[in-house]
């Protein structure tokens, strides 16, 4: 396994439709509304990303092929996803869409507090840990705010470890970093703050985290 090269980093956004994602959101919001909430959330995920210092790629990956087109009209690179799941996904994506990356930022569309300065933070600290073991893999992880998932994840070689998205992926991912004789790094910040059930909307406006800020 080769050291870790942060001299083109691509981000990854994956996002499942517009139709199925966010179901747990059904009772306060219709579908329509969870389909706008998902388009303001990726907006502001793609914004941020082309606005990073520290990124040199974007691309959305979806099984929708009505939302990938509206990525391409956000300025993204876009990937029809053609296997079932989240990791298999990424890793297609890995495999097949992003052949000159160094290194991948997984990012969920489902961050209202993304911003390029939070990207950039993640980027930088992923290369000082690379300047203190260059020999080694590098992975930085970003947690939820219960300590158990996984909210952004980069990872330098792109191919150091699997994806192991799902529940208990904070664990899952550390795990497979230390197989891998990684570097790994664990972080907080606004980027552990996502919308998935109807508490996290309500904690979002409360926290004037408005998704439609994101349009």
């Amino acid at each position: 396994m080769s050291g870790a090269d942060l001299s083109r980093i691509v981000a990854i956004v994956p996002v499942r439709s517009l139709s199925g994602a966010k179901s747990r959101l059904g009772e306060p919001l219709d579908p329509e509304e969870r389909a706008e909430l998902i388009l303001a959330l990726l907006r502001r995920t793609v914004a941020a990303a082309l606005a990073s210092q520290t990124l040199d790629g974007v691309a959305v990956v979806s099984q929708d092929a009505d939302l990938l087109e509206q990525a391409r009209t956000m300025g993204a690179a876009s990937l029809l996803q053609e296997s079932d799941g989240l990791n298999e996904g990424l890793t297609e994506t890995r495999d097949s869409g992003c052949a000159e990356a160094t290194a991948l930022l997984v990012l969920p569309a489902d961050l209202p507090a993304v911003s390029a300065a939070a990207i950039d933070r993640l980027a930088e600290a992923a290369g000082e840990a690379a300047s203190r073991a260059p020999d080694h893999p590098v992975v930085v992880l970003v947690t939820d705010r219960h300590g158990t998932g996984t909210n952004a994840l980069l990872i330098a070689p792109p191919d150091a470890i699997p994806f192991r998205f799902g529940e208990g992926s904070r664990a899952a991912h550390a795990a497979e970093a230390a197989s891998a004789g990684a570097t790994y790094l664990e972080l907080g910040g606004p980027l552990s703050f996502d919308v998935d059930t109807p508490e996290d909307l309500l904690e979002a406006d409360r926290s004037g985290l408005d998704h439609e800020a994101g349009r």
